[in-house]
Formats: C-alpha cells, sequence, structure tokens
C-alpha cells in the first residue's frame, strides 16, 4: 500500500473526512462510491450517513477543515502587518504553501471546490472559504481606501481576478503532471505572473 493510501487514524469521523479526500482525489468525486471510503476509514456506510449525512456532505467537511487549518494561520500571519500589500503576498505564499503541503486537498480545491452538483444548480460555500473571502476582501478594500489601487478597480472585482487567476495556474499545473496538459511552468513561474497582473491594478507609484 503507497503512502498516499494508508488507512487514515483518528476518531470514525476523521478517518471517513481523511479516506474521502484521498479517494476523490485519487479517482474524483463523482466515481468514488460512499462504500470505498467506508471500507478505507475502516468504518461503516452507517457512520458516514450519521456524521456527514451523504458524499456532498462529506465533500463540503474536507474542504471545511482544509480553510479551519487555513485561516487562523493567515490571522496570525498577517495580523501584525501594516502594509496591506505585504498581506496580501503572505496570503499568497500562504496559501501556496498549503497547497503544496497536502497533494490531495490541492487537486480537490482546484477540481471539485466549486463545481455545481445535485439539481439546485447551487454551489455550496461552506463557512471557511467565505472567511477566507472577507479576510481578502478587507486586505483589498484598504488598499483601495489608500489610494493604491488604480483609478476604476472595484476591490471585489480585482479579488475574483485575482483568486480565478491563481486557480487556473494551479489547476493547468495539476493538470500537466496528471494529464499531460501543457503547462510547464513552475510555482516560481506562477508568484511572477500573479505580482505582475497585481502590480498592472496599482496606482501609479503604488
Amino acid at each position: 500500500m503507497s503512502p498516499a493510501r494508508t488507512p487514515p487514524t483518528g476518531s470514525s469521523r476523521d478517518r471517513l473526512r481523511e479516506a474521502a479526500k484521498i479517494l476523490f482525489a485519487e479517482r474524483g468525486y463523482e466515481t468514488t462510491s460512499t462504500a470505498a471510503i467506508a471500507r478505507l476509514a475502516g468504518t461503516s456506510q452507517s457512520q458516514l450517513i450519521k456524521h456527514f449525512t451523504n458524499k456532498e456532505g462529506l465533500l463540503e467537511a474536507i474542504f471545511d477543515h482544509a480553510w479551519q487549518q487555513i485561516n487562523p494561520a493567515i490571522q496570525m500571519a498577517t495580523q501584525a502587518i501594516d502594509d496591506p500589500k505585504e498581506k496580501l503576498r503572505v496570503l499568497l505564499e500562504m496559501v501556496m504553501n498549503f497547497m503544496e503541503k497536502d497533494r490531495a486537498q490541492r487537486a480537490l480545491f482546484l477540481l471539485e471546490g466549486r463545481r455545481i452538483r445535485g439539481s439546485s444548480h447551487v454551489v455550496a460555500f461552506v463557512p471557511g472559504f467565505r472567511e477566507f473571502i472577507r479576510t481578502l476582501d478587507g486586505i483589498l478594500s484598504a488598499m483601495s481606501e489608500n489610494g493604491e489601487l488604480a483609478p476604476g478597480v472595484h476591490p471585489q472585482a480585482l479579488r475574483s481576478a485575482l483568486m480565478g487567476t491563481l486557480e487556473s495556474l494551479l489547476r493547468d499545473q495539476l493538470l500537466a503532471k496528471t494529464s499531460k496538459f501543457p503547462a510547464s511552468y513552475s510555482d516560481e513561474d506562477i508568484r511572477a505572473v500573479f505580482t505582475r497582473m497585481m502590480n498592472s491594478c496599482l496606482a501609479e507609484g503604488g
């Protein structure tokens, strides 16, 4: 058994969440059965239903658990920084480091994070993601109030552009490793593109 497939440890809830993360990243959300998740977790499907209701609830729990790790770390790292631009740089670096550290979580964020599922045609945003958005919006709003953004650049529009750019760069980089997609750039290249895009939205002299 490879390290990535080592059965998770902890409570049945934790084991189910970690097993699902591994299998969703390997096989995809749609093709992973609750039976396979319970089997890898060493527990039963009844426990899965008890803790998460269904497979979609389990996926949301995986995402929320990840944001619960990221958000406090970002807050701790940026609270003593006065310069909003430096806050933004630190935030970006921490998100990229987190993605690099947990490859399974990275795959889920990029391939399953904001897909529409079910008949409601609604994307479910977990509380942790909403908290991250509030943090990022706060940084960009502070930059706007300081006159650091170019005229006509709306902070929330910039946030969407920055997040979309980062997600796309990381997703294509991931696909290059798994599906031979033509995206042979490095993490440093990602930082360079992201920085140039951010700089293009700054006020002159900002």
